[in-house]
């Protein structure tokens, strides 16, 4: 078993360092993980005196700066925090040791017992990805991967235990869970995300001539109306949440069609509708944010795809990539659920994040047209699509992840768009991005 991990490590080192060397671009701030420079000499090396001694004398030693057989300088340094002590070997970047750039290796003891708790390593200069391992009795350990406070992988065994995973390369514990190891989390190829840098760019420049206005839209004549009547606006004239999502489907979608959409159709249910309570209150227009969406997206994978593709089914985002969030919101941690995909709501907010990185790496070139729905009154409460946004995430040329918020005429923030809607549910819709944008 060992030989035929290490057989298909070398093969992928060599197909990686082909790669690597033909686009030296490809990873400009970090490189592939099979070229991480190994660090296992060094972890050896203090095993007796900082990963095994005694947490007090551990705490004791003096930070030092080591510089790997590669070139690389590592700065280890032990921090106490509570009843944890935490031995840190931090990779430099840009001149500092921050303990989360690429190859930065920390491990986490009991204080008291000495017991080890975990060891995170950073295949990405990202401080919300990591590998985490973690004991499981005295011959296995666990293996954990963390996106944005998202556990992807939770409890996958390794048959390594703890005390060998201390001094072992990297390579070596990532090759014991051979293809369970998601390393696509960690090697996105910024390339895919070329034509989206260029469009955010056209966005941005386009929205300097908008204005907000509450209901409002550009019919398909170009003329900005009032959604609801169609009637036509006075000045100041401007664009709400709605109006604005279809401003920017317009603007992917005339360069190919020569012409915007109609209103009327947008607000036209894009499913059958069921009888479920929200549904049973069509006075409220519970599910027009929900029903506008879907039919742009509709409209763009029938016009930038094929008439084939325009399926809700192929548009709507219903993949459900992680199970458990890491909850910190009361001061400590604590583990819990994410019931992913609701029908007709989406995903809960509070997982908003790492749902956008795992679609930014498996869908690249990709934007997502959101609804945003909670439960509102009068009496009875019932779930309404009351806001929309347009969601952008990819890696830009330095492959760093980046989630672009623009909703109602303006850019804003991923963190602000969160906040702003607790406890709400957001559902996602795919709209391919082209390098055309003429709004």
């Amino acid at each position: 078993m060992k030989l035929h991990y290490t057989i298909n490590y070398i093969i992928k080192c060599l197909c990686l360092g082909i790669a690597f060397l033909c686009a030296p671009k490809l990873f400009p701030a970090d490189t592939p993980v099979a070229f991480i420079q190994d660090d296992s000499v060094l972890r050896i090396s203090i095993k007796d005196s900082w990963l095994t001694e005694s947490p007090a004398r551990a705490a004791a030693n003096r930070n030092f700066t080591y510089t790997l057989p590669g070139g690389g300088p590592v700065q280890v340094r032990s921090v106490r925090r509570g009843n944890e002590l935490t031995v840190i070997l931090a990779r430099e970047r840009n001149g500092e040791y921050p303990g989360w750039a690429q190859g930065s290796w920390v491990y986490t003891r009991n204080y008291t017992t000495g017991a080890p708790e975990r060891i995170r390593i950073f295949l990405r200069s990202d401080p919300w990805l990591y590998v985490q391992l973690r004991p499981q009795g005295k011959d296995k350990s666990f293996m954990d991967v963390v996106l944005y406070e998202a556990y992807v992988i939770r409890g996958l065994s390794v048959g390594i235990p703890m005390d060998t995973l201390l001094t072992i390369p990297l390579h070596e514990a990532l090759a014991a869970v051979g293809d369970r190891f998601p390393r696509r989390y960690f090697e996105p190829d910024i390339r895919l995300y070329r034509d989206t840098g260029t469009f955010t760019e056209k966005v941005r420049t386009a929205l300097r001539g908008l204005n907000y206005e509450d209901d409002g839209a550009l019919d398909e004549t170009g003329r900005y109306v009032f959604i609801e009547t169609l009637k036509p606006q006075q000045d100041p004239v401007g664009l709400n949440c709605s109006g604005f999502t279809k401003w920017l489907i317009d603007g992917m979608l005339r360069p190919v069609t020569g012409k915007r959409l109609a209103i009327t159709p947008l607000k036209a249910p894009a499913a059958p509708r069921t009888s479920s309570l929200a549904e049973n209150y069509e006075n409220r227009d519970p599910l027009f944010g929900l029903d506008w969406t879907r039919n742009l997206a509709l409209e763009a994978a029938r016009a930038l795809r094929s008439p084939d593709f325009a399926v809700l089914e192929n548009v709507e985002v219903r993949q459900e990539t992680f199970a458990a969030l890491i909850d910190r919101s009361r001061g400590g941690t604590a583990i819990k659920s994410y019931p992913g995909f609701l029908l007709n709501a989406g995903f809960s907010m509070e997982g908003l994040r790492p749902l956008l990185y795992t679609l930014a790496v498996n869908e690249p070139g990709y934007l997502y047209l959101a609804s945003i729905s909670n439960e509102r009154g009068p009496a009875p409460l019932q779930r309404q699509h009351y806001h929309e946004a347009v969601l952008v995430p990819y890696f830009n040329s330095y492959g760093v992840f980046q989630a672009l918020v623009f909703e109602s005429a303006a850019e804003t923030t991923l963190d602000g768009l969160i906040r702003r809607h607790p406890g709400a549910l957001i559902n996602l819709v795919r709209v391919p991005i082209e390098g055309v944008f003429e709004p």
